[in-house]
């Protein structure tokens, strides 16, 4: 018996007991059968209005973007994440409207990754995708079987390509460039563009088109260049920041070829990708050290201390630099690691390195994690790759907000469906996004909402996507996903995949 029942049972008892009291019975006997109808277990059904398109025409949806359009997962493209794309998730939900198919560039495998002449890249560019190994990411111990060179040929409704920038989507033969669009172009000399608009789409989505202009700076530890003011991106590296007006250019030049026959769209803005977990998981300050092994270490940074403490004595360097660069480890569980930083005052003249030690400003890339071991950041100071600084953060983020601007200006002025994206990241880099049953975060593994990569989104995160178009659909062209139930329920997909799934 529960506690509160207990009590009514006592009470109850006395109360009969009390022959003066039979009438106060009756009433708490009124209380309790009512109590046992609002307890009853049924319930009155509730009835949901019917499925309506509003203002679109569902009938010829085509998808354009990058590597999250193409449902790219855990480091790879393969079958499953596919399937689990935004796109074709939501081109089951408008499916129901009764519109078309929809096509998809299908990988050959659930291994994920290229062949090319039959042979793997040696680098480990294009391999296969990541699982979990119990106690992290690991590579899929399998070949690909999916051969780049084999051209697909045709159209697809989603013009999804892993690694294009917006630059990229309106550049005939891009394909030569991009494995990725080579295999699914209709001719060699196809643009990402060209190819969905030749669909003649009555529905598009142009999505994170602009996270690839900034990503590739940021993975490589800001080794590229900021070329803004740089108008011309035949000059650029392909780890270089693209230059907003650039982007601008381009955003507008797509956005103008999808809806010039009349298809309305969504379009979604620029995360700060800073905030994923490929730059958050490992700390500033990792190095567990016990007393001997800080003081050898000191040693060895000893001449590089006392060269600083002689630019010091120069006027080279003030205080705070000096105190900022110099190197000290201690028997800690938690020191901060030795870096290159080019933005510091150059001393080279003097053979003095521009070492400093790590701080809560700095991130540092996922690949890092399983070299910490062997002394990188003790021993071996991070070279730039493997650190995205201060400085290098600020040039991604006056990018994205550059781009994010002109993303909004040119939704509003065509009247496209926007999905706030960046907001999205921010919420769940924080406190979490809820969706359904789960409160999704952009922690590694545990999550949910980032694959194993770091970067991209599960097939849950995904879904959470398409339900935020659907969401900015609704409320921009009137259709009514949400009102009538018709959004996915994101525990249908999964987080992770088995190594199994081959």
């Amino acid at each position: 018996m529960h506690h509160g029942q207990l009590i009514t049972y006592n009470i109850m008892k006395k109360l009969i007991m009390k022959t003066k009291y039979i009438w106060l019975l009756a009433v708490l006997l009124g209380f309790t059968a009512c109590n046992s109808d609002d307890d009853s277990t049924s319930t009155e059904e509730v009835i949901l209005p019917p499925l309506t398109a509003g203002e679109v025409d569902f009938s010829n949806y085509v998808a354009v973007g990058a590597s999250f359009t193409a449902g790219f997962s855990d480091g790879a493209l393969f079958i499953a994440t596919q399937n689990n794309s935004f796109p074709n998730i939501l081109s089951m939900q408008f499916a129901m409207l009764g519109d078309g198919s929809f096509s998809q560039p299908l990988m050959n495998d659930n291994i994920g990754g290229l062949l090319f002449n039959g042979v793997q890249m040696p680098d480990g560019s294009f391999g296969p995708r990541l699982y979990f190994n119990g106690s992290g990411p690991a590579v899929l111990p399998a070949t690909p079987t999916t051969e780049a060179y084999n051209v697909l040929g045709g159209t697809f409704n989603n013009v999804g390509v892993p690694g294009a920038k917006s630059f990229h989507l309106g550049i005939e033969g891009y394909g030569f460039a991009n494995p990725y669009f080579g295999r699914m172009a209709s001719n060699p000399m196809a643009s990402m563009i060209g190819d969905a608009v030749s669909q003649n789409p009555t529905f598009f989505t142009l999505s994170e088109i602009g996270g690839n202009d900034v990503l590739s700076y940021a993975t490589s530890g800001g080794t590229g260049v900021d070329q803004t003011g740089n108008y011309n991106p035949a000059t650029y590296g392909n780890n270089d920041i693209t230059d907003p007006v650039v982007f601008g250019v381009s955003f507008n030049a797509s956005v103008d070829a999808l809806i010039a026959n009349g298809a309305k769209g969504v379009v979604t803005n620029v995360p700060y990708i800073a905030s994923l977990p490929h730059f958050t998981t490992v700390p500033y300050n990792p190095i567990p050290l016990n007393a001997g092994t800080a003081a050898q270490l000191n040693a060895g940074y000893a001449q590089y201390n006392g060269g600083l403490t002689l630019a010091l004595s120069y006027n080279l360097i003030d205080a705070d630099e000096f105190a900022y660069r110099s190197i000290e480890f201690e028997a800690s569980e938690n020191n901060s690691m030795v870096l290159i930083d080019e933005d510091l005052t150059d001393l080279s003249a003097l053979g003095i390195p521009s070492y400093r030690q790590s701080t809560s400003l700095d991130l540092f890339v996922l690949p890092l994690a399983s070299l910490i071991p062997q002394g990188y950041g003790t021993q071996i100071p991070l070279a730039d790759k493997w650190a995205l600084t201060p400085e290098e953060q600020q040039n991604i983020t006056i990018a994205t907000d550059a781009y994010n601007a002109t993303i909004e200006a040119v939704a509003n002025a065509n009247g496209l469906a926007l999905v706030d994206f960046k907001g999205i990241l921010i919420q769940a880099s924080t406190v979490g996004v809820t969706s359904g049953d789960f409160i999704l975060t952009t922690d590694l593994v545990t999550g949910g909402l980032v694959s194993l990569d770091g970067i991209h989104l599960t097939s849950r995160g995904y879904a959470v996507m398409a339900n935020e178009m659907m969401s900015a659909i609704d409320a921009t062209y009137g259709s009514n996903f949400v009102a009538s139930g018709n959004l996915v329920d994101c525990g249908d997909y999964p987080t992770n995949y088995s190594p199994t799934l081959q």
